[in-house]
């Protein structure tokens, strides 16, 4: 993540790492030349990056291709696996990390679209999974995940490392009543953003028959769903209850929600079994709960 999120302890050491006197302080007190000092402080470094960099958070969004099938009728029949004329692949996928302006897009060519050949951007599209600590992304548990898992055992990619994910239209169906949970919807009901107008299904027909144009259309459909859908994560992250906690990647006291330091005591809140203080974050307006033992009730109480 960009170093605009490291905690200002680690700003300080970063600071000091780079300065001339930690050089001759290693060279002395180790006895080695300077060349393995300059060695022992970039790794220190890379190891600090490593360890105390905030967590990596995952937008992304995934099209698909659809299937052929040989049919008889519209409504209410049961399709039987004899009659997939063609199957289903991946056309192209998008994502960025949380506050980052880079857009990461792949799309197949026309080679691997000939041959229905999504390796290529399934193999990058799991690296990029491998890497995140938590994915966000509309309809993720219904969709995204069993979609990319699929293309992801089919080219013998396995499972990616362990992560967190959060799936926005849970969390509108769990905390709101909306006229309607699509992410076009919601992001204009809460003036985040639009999608892009794709012309329903027959932008997809074309894009599989590989007109050019129909395909850019969509590897910038697919890019402007990031956008809209981190603005959104945004706007409801508030109400995320079962938000992954953020302060278990750095033994500090921030928002858990948005990794801010900007958190101010509000009251004491009474379940049935104990009593939390609760802290109200400036920037993302969540609230936060901690218990009498820790760290950052403990600096309120010594003040």
């Amino acid at each position: 993540m960009a170093k605009k999120y490291w905690p200002k302890e680690v700003k300080k050491i970063n600071k000091l790492l780079k300065s001339n006197s930690w050089y001759e302080t290693i060279m002395k007190e180790l006895k080695v030349s300077e060349y393995l000092a300059k060695e022992i402080l970039r790794k220190w470094e890379a190891w600090i990056i490593e360890e105390y960099l905030p967590p990596k958070i995952l937008i992304v969004d995934i099209e698909t291709a659809p299937m052929e099938v040989y049919t008889w009728w519209l409504w209410n029949q049961t399709m039987w696996t004899d009659q997939i004329k063609e199957d289903w692949f991946m056309l192209c996928w998008s994502a960025k990390w949380l506050f980052w302006n880079t857009i990461e897009k792949w799309v197949l060519n026309k080679k691997e679209l000939t041959k229905k050949d999504d390796r290529r951007i399934s193999k990058d599209l799991w690296k990029l999974m491998d890497e995140a600590d938590i994915v966000i992304a509309h309809n993720w548990d219904a969709f995204d995940i069993k979609k990319m898992n699929a293309r992801f055992i089919k080219h013998w990619l396995w499972v990616p490392s362990p992560y967190q994910t959060i799936d926005t239209l849970k969390v509108a169906k769990r905390w709101f009543r909306m006229t309607s949970n699509k992410l076009d919807y919601l992001c204009r009901f809460l003036w985040v953003w639009w999608k892009i107008d794709t012309g329903w299904f027959e932008l997809w027909k074309k894009a599989v028959e590989w007109d050019m144009w129909a395909l850019w259309k969509m590897v910038i459909y697919c890019m402007n769903d990031v956008v809209i859908l981190e603005n959104l994560y945004i706007k409801l992250r508030p109400y995320i209850k079962w938000h992954p906690n953020l302060n278990l990647y750095w033994e500090w006291e921030r928002c858990s929600n948005c990794w801010s330091e900007d958190i101010k005591w509000k009251y004491k809140y009474r379940s049935n079994t104990t009593v939390f203080e609760c802290w109200k974050c400036q920037d993302c307006w969540a609230y936060i709960r901690r218990s009498s033992a820790s760290k950052i009730t403990k600096i309120r109480n010594a003040k």
